[in-house]
């Protein structure tokens, strides 16, 4: 390997395993079309990797950042948490429950459901909807 290159890089990225991980994460996206930030040299993809790295012209943070990224296959997403509802109260601000003291939900029936839908208005047209 270029040997130069690598103790340039060495106080760049100090562990030379991690050096190997990210010269050959960024040679491989070379490989795969992405520009170079420095001029080739008519040097294979890796040894222009390791030039890059070792003159800052690709930041080892961001290399790493992104290699961590290409081999995730699952990536957790943050969920919003769930709002409790507040529970059904009567007037007199006690919850809603029947004789044995559990909380009574409202029931609708089909055609109470379909009752509600044919009292729904369409909203009314704007000048807008028409262009």
């Amino acid at each position: 390997m270029a040997r130069v290159t690598v103790e340039d890089c060495i106080d760049k990225v100090e562990n030379r395993f991690d050096l190997v991980l990210l010269a050959s994460h960024r040679a491989r996206l070379i490989a795969a079309g992405q520009p170079i930030t420095v001029a080739r040299d008519n040097d294979k993809n890796p040894v222009v990797s390791l030039r890059e790295i070792a003159e800052t012209t690709m930041q080892p943070e961001d290399l790493m950042e992104d290699l961590i990224h290409s081999l995730q296959k699952h990536v957790e997403v943050d969920e919003p948490e769930l709002e409790t509802v507040p529970a059904l109260t009567t007037q007199n601000g006690e919850p809603v429950s029947d004789a044995s003291g559990e909380v009574q939900f409202d029931r609708m029936t089909e055609e109470d459901l379909l009752r509600g839908l044919e009292g729904l208005v369409p909203p009314a047209e704007t000048e807008d909807d028409g262009e």
